[in-house]
């Protein structure tokens, strides 16, 4: 990711994931990385941010997609995250062996 917008550094959420980004006419698989974050001092909303290493993809220019989430927003987030991690764990039959560095 050469022209990288987001900073990674050690607080970064996921600092290496396997993405795709669609569009009507394409679609390409890219390394990326998704970040949650607040403001440390009086937060108003959580930001949810996703870059896609523009290398990768000629279909786009380098971009980060953020979204504003309300606390609330946040929350139905993580816990539909977490229902469809039951789901996959259980279909695999027991836990992930990519989890060893989540907690």
């Amino acid at each position: 990711m050469s022209r990288r917008l987001l900073r990674v550094n050690a607080y970064t959420t996921l600092d290496f994931v396997d993405a795709r980004s669609r569009g009507h006419d394409f679609a390409a698989d890219a390394p990326g990385v998704v970040n949650v974050t607040a403001l440390r001092e009086d937060p108003e909303h959580v930001d949810l941010q996703v870059e896609l290493d523009d290398t990768a993809i000629d279909d786009l220019p380098a971009h980060a997609d953020e979204i504003e989430l309300s606390p609330a927003q946040a929350r139905t987030l993580a816990e539909a995250l977490e229902s469809a991690a039951a789901r996959v764990e259980t279909a695999r039959g027991g836990g992930d062996e990519d989890d060893s560095d989540a907690d």
